[in-house]
């Protein structure tokens, strides 16, 4: 078992990075595997929607969404973090999981189907339940289980030794990590034991306007 973690802050070792750490340590104390994913800090565009990912199976910009793309499928899980920017998840972050997951779902990779998520917030104060509920709406809509903690998942700081002294922030991480561990066990042992992934029907998309 192993699991993703995205680190959506154009700082790579900042608040973000300290929260995922935190995360990536107790997982492997459960034994999951964890790696490393920074989306970096050159510039991302947004989504086009020119629908090239339905044939090529990919996003049309060729940048670190593709990398992205190309070893999602080898991950069992995913946590997600971004700081918060202007009260909502940053741009890059939020261009990052439009088109990654828009190409995943439209090129029918379904790399993230049934695979649990989560996302990690971190701020200085402000806007991160917003920014909580904007991130976990990806996960909804690609049938994604969302991993919870004992508290809204969020660490505050304006740097990375702030963000280390918030006490209660580092152990909603911690929990947030054993908490998948556990889904991920519980996955596992239950394909090994006959238990088959749900049955899917064919999309019906209804417009409002007739």
């Amino acid at each position: 078992m192993k699991v993703l973690l995205v680190n959506g802050s154009p700082h790579e070792n900042g608040c973000t990075y300290t929260a995922l750490k935190e995360v990536a340590d107790t997982l492997e104390r459960e034994g999951v595997g964890t790696d490393f994913f920074w989306i970096g800090n050159k510039p991302l565009s947004g989504c086009i929607a020119c629908k090239s990912c339905i044939e090529k199976k990919k996003c049309i910009f060729d940048d670190r969404v593709n990398d992205f793309l190309d070893i999602a499928a080898d991950y069992d899980g995913f946590i997600f973090g971004t700081p918060v920017h202007w009260a909502a998840a940053s741009g890059a972050i939020t261009s990052f999981l439009d088109r990654a997951f828009y190409a995943d779902l439209c090129g029918g990779r379904k790399s993230f189907y049934l695979k649990p998520a989560a996302a990690v917030i971190s701020a200085r104060r402000a806007g991160t339940t917003a920014t909580y509920d904007q991130i976990n709406k990806y996960f909804g809509l690609l049938q994604m289980p969302i991993i919870s903690s004992q508290y809204w998942n969020m660490v505050h700081g304006t740097n990375p030794e702030e963000a280390k002294a918030d006490l209660e922030g580092l152990q909603i991480m911690r929990t947030l990590a054993r908490n998948m561990a556990f889904f991920l066990k519980c996955k596992e042992t239950g394909l090994r034991h006959g238990v088959s992934l749900p049955g899917q029907e064919t999309g019906i998309f209804t417009n409002f306007i007739r």
